[in-house]
């Protein structure tokens, strides 16, 4: 990932996201998911492996099955897929390489000529000149004074595009918020923190912590061996003393 990120950087690149982690565990829960659906219908356990490194080979699925067959991986800026600066923002948007959008990009330059021009007349071709194009569509781009502007165009060309927004940004963001992303749960510090909830809703309502994060070792030890495995306290009080358990 950090090479294919690297782009004209002058080394690899690192990433702000946690793609490993937050990958492996979502692999994780669907395998999970799928072991115990099998225990339910067959009886037969499973012992799962979930390999990080591969979680993330397996998300670049473009530049690995290109590699794997002969062919070149996909590094960054990747083929027509750009990021353009307007009016103090930016703005993404892919295009180029699909078929189905290319006459479209045509009309909304109004740039007819296009399609005579031997860099850009297959798909794989827009791909390997993408420099080129890209530069084309800046300057079209370069018209419009907001990202709202330009995005109204692209939409009603049917051209994918979308604003590049900021963290601040997003956490703001309406549909975020009325899809309940990020909940308010307590801290024994703090009072209250807001944080991220799980990316999925559960009939029709947002998976979101069902407590506090665990603060210190041993926080619920008494909780869990009283509730769940039914030992007495003064039980606990003897693990604790013998170096066992902590249970504050």
């Amino acid at each position: 990932m950090m090479h294919l990120d690297q782009g004209d950087q002058a080394s690899p690149r690192s990433s702000n996201l946690q793609a490993a982690d937050v990958l492996a565990g979502t692999h994780a829960f669907g395998a999970i998911l799928a072991a115990l659906r099998r225990r339910d219908r067959t009886g037969q356990g499973a012992y799962l492996d979930v390999s990080m490194l591969e979680a993330l080979i397996a998300a670049d699925d473009v530049s690995y099955a290109a590699v794997l067959n002969g062919g070149e991986a996909q590094g960054s800026p990747r083929p027509a897929m750009g990021v353009f600066a307007v009016g103090g923002r930016h703005l993404a948007l892919q295009t180029g390489g699909a078929a189905a959008l290319w006459p479209r990009l045509q009309a909304l330059l109004g740039r007819t000529d296009l399609a005579a021009d031997p860099r850009f007349e297959t798909p794989d071709q827009r791909r390997r000149n993408w420099p080129a194009l890209r530069d084309i569509i800046g300057e079209w781009l370069a018209r419009f004074a907001t990202v709202d502007a330009a995005l109204e165009a692209l939409r009603g060309a049917r051209i994918p595009a979308a604003a590049v927004l900021m963290p601040e940004e997003v956490v703001a963001h309406p549909h975020l918020q009325a899809r309940g992303a990020f909940p308010t749960v307590p801290h024994p510090a703090r009072g209250e923190v807001r944080v991220t909830a799980a990316p999925f809703h559960l009939d029709g309502q947002p998976v979101t912590p069902a407590g506090p994060a665990p603060y210190r070792v041993g926080e619920h030890t008494r909780a869990v061996l009283t509730g769940l495995l039914g030992y007495k306290e003064r039980e606990i009080d003897d693990l604790a003393q013998a170096g066992a358990v902590q249970a504050p």
